[in-house]
């Protein structure tokens, strides 16, 4: 697939996904009027086995129901190896006209996403709707990191990537419980490892190498990325710091399994106002060089050219998107 085909995709405003168990119709209205900018009915982990088929059945009558505005709307099946998975994509394809995208997770494969996308398209070619039902997959095994690229490629549905960091550990064998956290254990300790009395430990994110893959073959491929969902609802400052390094990488947002979460996860993946002015000033001392034959300029003590360029148009039109809250537009 090349980045022609990946242009053509719904542009979605996807800071904050808030994450609402199926079986929980009391959150429902809640989710609706909250700030964040979609919501996720989930099917998969925080529903019980014996109760997924009544979840469902409460869900497809709330998304015919319910009017969600402008939020993005997006539903996580049960995984391919569950039992419950073709019927989740059957149901909420011939039923809910309103499903942005479905959230598939525990992606492993290009065919786990080519599987959901062909029932997808046998539904609606079925239906003769003219509205099709987007993709996101969850990567949260060691192989589906390791098959990123070709699940990127997988399908013109696929939208998004996103991290899972809960089954990532557990299958990595990595013993801190706190999903989305950092461990303090993962370190260098300079002082006992250097000799070096004094010496402060130097801390990484255990995270990392996973998500730099996962962002990297987003923006290879014309994908969204958004992390993973941070458990320890009592560190706000927690939550938001993993959420910079998020934006750091390349990450267009992040899932949140509270509402104390959501205005921090706006906040910190929408252009602040310095970012804003940097881009249109930068464009403007550009241009002006560009009037005088120079392809370069001096701005701020600091060298800009066509890269500058790049990054500045991506700000502004980022901040266009945040300020009109549109649920989707087509990219030209």
């Amino acid at each position: 697939m090349n980045r022609g085909q990946a242009r053509q995709r719904p542009v979605r405003l996807l800071r904050s996904m808030l994450f609402v168990p199926a079986t929980s119709e009391r959150f429902f209205a809640k989710a609706i009027t909250s700030d964040a900018d979609g919501i996720i009915f989930d099917l998969e982990d925080s529903v019980p086995t014996p109760v997924k088929a009544r979840a469902r059945e409460v869900l497809l009558r709330i998304l015919r129901e319910l009017d969600f505005g402008k939020k993005t709307i997006a539903v996580r099946i049960n995984g391919i190896e569950s039992g419950h998975m073709y019927q989740d994509v059957i149901s909420l394809a011939e039923q809910c006209s309103r499903l942005d995208f479905i959230i598939q997770p525990k992606v492993e494969h290009a065919w786990h996403v080519q599987f959901l996308s062909t029932l997808l398209d046998q539904i609606e070619r079925l239906k003769g709707t003219a509205r099709s039902i987007g993709i996101e997959a969850i990567i949260e095994t060691p192989l589906g990191i390791e098959n990123l690229r070709e699940i990127s490629n997988a399908s013109p549905r696929l939208e998004t990537l996103s991290f899972g960091a809960g089954d990532y550990a557990a299958a990595m064998g990595m013993k801190d419980h706190v999903v989305g956290a950092p461990d303090a254990t993962y370190c260098i300790r300079p002082s006992a490892e250097f000799n070096v009395p004094g010496s402060a430990d130097q801390f990484g994110d255990k995270w990392h190498y996973a998500m730099a893959k996962i962002a990297n073959c987003c923006h290879a491929y014309g994908l969204r990325a958004r992390d993973s969902a941070y458990a320890d609802l009592k560190n706000q400052e927690g939550f938001r710091a993993a959420a910079l390094r998020a934006r750091a990488l390349g990450f267009e947002g992040k899932s949140v399994i509270h509402p104390s979460q959501i205005a921090s996860c706006n906040q910190v993946f929408s252009p602040s106002a310095n970012e804003v002015a940097w881009a249109t000033n930068v464009l403007k001392a550009l241009q002006q060089a560009a009037q005088s034959g120079d392809g370069a300029v001096s701005f701020e003590g600091e060298m800009v050219d066509e890269v500058h360029v790049k990054s500045a148009n991506r700000i502004l039109e980022e901040h266009r998107l945040v300020m009109d809250g549109t649920r989707t537009a087509e990219q030209n």
